[in-house]
């Protein structure tokens, strides 16, 4: 499948959905369809379904923090171009399930697409780029693990700054890897003290 290369990310990740004509879209059509725009995409492609507050059925978190944990692990280690295992590329989402996650959160990615710049390059070089895969691993495990309103925060991170890396926005970077960090620490809070301890702790500071 090919697509422009200069289209906004929202725009392209439409157009993926669109060009996909089976009732399921497994992760090799996904991978194929956004290789040319390398490790970015990617996260976004497999964060994104996590990143809209939705209830999930058990299960699809973990199906689609195991690409973004081969994904942070490959770029931790430098690696030019993302590679997904066989076995993995054969999962697959119902396509009106993937259809309904892009249109819902375009608007809010066409948003935030209009703010972004080329800023702090840092994180743009290799250096950068596997520090970010570093925190991204991190993020991964923490989306994979199966406790209700832990996957939300650490993926929105890794889309944000999945964002940052395509516009190769070091401030905007900066800001995914704060939010997936918050995210990681209410994990930990979740197993430590238990859910409702730590929303009610939550509750005390907002009311």
């Amino acid at each position: 499948m090919e697509h422009n290369k200069r289209s906004s990310t929202s725009e392209f990740l439409k157009s993926v959905v669109k060009a996909s004509k089976s009732d399921r879209v497994t992760i090799d059509e996904l991978k194929t369809s956004m290789h040319e725009r390398g490790f970015g995409i990617f996260l976004i492609g497999f964060s994104l379904p996590l990143a809209v507050p939705l209830p999930y059925i058990p299960g699809i978190t973990t199906i689609f923090a195991i690409p973004l944990f081969f994904l942070s692990v490959q770029m931790m280690l430098g690696f030019n171009s993302p590679w997904l295992p066989k076995w993995l590329t054969r999962l697959s989402i119902k396509r009106s399930t993937l259809s309904f996650i892009v249109i819902s959160s375009s608007p809010l990615l066409k948003k935030i697409e209009r703010l972004l710049k080329p800023r702090l390059l840092f994180f743009a070089s290799d250096k950068g780029t596997k520090i970010i895969g570093f925190f991204c691993i991190i993020f991964a495990v923490s989306i994979a693990l199966p406790l209700p309103f832990t996957n939300f925060v650490p993926a929105l991170g890794i889309l944000t700054l999945s964002l940052g890396m395509l516009s190769r926005d070091g401030v905007t970077i900066l800001m995914g890897i704060l939010l997936g960090i918050a995210g990681v620490i209410f994990t930990v809070a979740v197993i430590l003290l238990g859910k409702k301890i730590v929303m009610g702790i939550i509750n005390s500071f907002i009311y």
